[in-house]
C-alpha cells in the first residue's frame, strides 16, 4: 500500500434475523452518509410560506390591539358608544378572522 492513502478496514456485520453478512467501509462511508443527510434536511415550508404565517400573526395582534379599551373616562357615567364602538365589535374581529384564514392558507400552501 502507499503511504499517501489511508488504509480502509472492512467492518463484518452479522445480524440475528438475517444470516447474511454485510461489509461496510468504515471510515469514508460514514463520511458521505453524514454529508447526504445534511444537505437532505429540508425546511418544512418555503421562505414565502413564513412571511404569510407572519401576516397573520400581525392581523391577529392588529385584531387583538384594536379590540381593547372601551374604559369609561367616570366610573359614575356610562356611555354605550365607549363600548360598543364600532371598531370593537366589527373591526377588530375581522381583523382576527381575516389572520386566521391567513394562517390556514399559508399552511397549507404547497
Amino acid at each position: 500500500m502507499s503511504k499517501n492513502k489511508p488504509e480502509r478496514k472492512k467492518v463484518v456485520i452479522a445480524t440475528k434475523s438475517s444470516k447474511k453478512k454485510v461489509t461496510a467501509t468504515t471510515a469514508s462511508r460514514l463520511k458521505s452518509s453524514a454529508a447526504a443527510v445534511h444537505n437532505s434536511e429540508e425546511l418544512v415550508f418555503g421562505k414565502q410560506q413564513y412571511i404569510l404565517m407572519l401576516a397573520g400573526l400581525g392581523l391577529i395582534f392588529i385584531g387583538l390591539a384594536c379590540m381593547t379599551g372601551g374604559s369609561m373616562p367616570s366610573p359614575d357615567v356610562w356611555d354605550e358608544n365607549i363600548i360598543y364602538n364600532p371598531r370593537i365589535t366589527v373591526v377588530a374581529p375581522i381583523l382576527i378572522l381575516g389572520g386566521l384564514v391567513l394562517e390556514i392558507y399559508a399552511i397549507f400552501k404547497r
